[in-house]
């Protein structure tokens, strides 16, 4: 089996039989996003793809799950996603799930029809960055969509019946720009009610352009107690019944795990308490 770079994944996907489509991000411009600097993006062969998907079938029966990889799968042509998901139902007969990454802007280049097909061959779940929801720090980012390109991508996404797992960044507007990006974000989030949010925190890297604004000064880091405030804005804005909300990832400076809208309340509490005890998380992975 063939692999390239380094692995990038959901937390969720961690035992999952990961094959990699796609080498690399198509978009690859934001600015705070480190994963496929060092990466120049090519879409696999199918053959190739198909070619490990063989391979590691001797092992099917350890996997339930398939992710494919890398930044956005769903730039594959749809008849060769077909084929993928074909291969993976004749040689994957336990495998219960396969999902992948997916940005906006494939999922609006696509046509309902085709979105559709995908779903009925597989593909069950798309993983999309919202990352904020503040149409001004989207620009900033070079995130390259607007707010309402999301919007449409997710309604066709849902429409087609796919489940929908979505990260935002908490700091991603640095001190100054907390609040907007909470409300922003609490925004996106309650017109498009994801399945699945993911709330991470922002961190630094020294192979991004963010850092170069962050030792300038130009970009300030919120701390620990600024990031939490951030998270109750945006607790106290969202208006998404159902989602399931995770604030799990290594990043986060707590731990928070409920459902929208019924756990809200309980989660700004959470949040309330570890400010008031200032008892965060220790820094596990802040960048650099």
């Amino acid at each position: 089996m063939q692999y390239y770079g380094n692995v990038f994944r959901p937390p969720s996907e961690a035992r999952s039989l990961i094959i990699q489509a796609t080498v690399g991000c198509s978009h690859n411009n934001c600015t705070f996003c480190y994963m496929y600097k060092d990466d120049d993006f090519r879409i696999r062969s199918l053959e190739d793809i198909k070619k490990d998907l063989v391979e590691m079938s001797s092992y099917r029966d350890y996997f339930e799950r398939i992710f494919l990889a890398d930044g956005d799968a769903l730039v594959l042509k749809t008849e060769d996603l077909i084929e993928i998901l074909r291969t993976i139902k004749k040689y994957y007969p336990n495998v219960n799930r396969v999902s992948s990454y997916a940005t906006a802007q494939d999922i609006n280049r696509k046509s309902l029809d085709e979105l559709k097909r995908l779903r009925e061959e597989g593909l069950e779940m798309l993983y999309i960055g919202f990352e904020t929801g503040d149409e001004e720090l989207l620009k900033e980012i070079k995130k390259g969509i607007t707010y309402e390109e999301y919007v449409t991508a997710m309604k066709k996404a849902k429409e087609a019946g796919f489940k929908t797992s979505v990260t935002i960044i908490a700091g991603l507007g640095g001190v100054e720009g907390m609040e907007k990006n909470a409300v922003g974000t609490a925004k996106l989030v309650s017109e498009t009610k994801p399945d699945f949010l993911g709330y991470l925190t922002m961190r630094i890297y020294k192979n991004t352009p963010l850092y170069s604004d962050y030792i300038s000064g130009k970009f300030k880091m919120p701390d620990a107690g600024e990031i939490l405030e951030e998270m109750k804005i945006f607790l106290e804005h969202v208006d998404s019944e159902g989602t399931v909300f995770r604030s799990n990832h290594a990043s986060n400076y707590v731990l928070l795990a409920g459902n929208l809208n019924e756990d809200r309340l309980d989660l700004i509490k959470a949040i309330e308490k570890t400010l008031k005890k200032k008892n965060f998380r220790p820094d596990v992975l802040r960048g650099f």
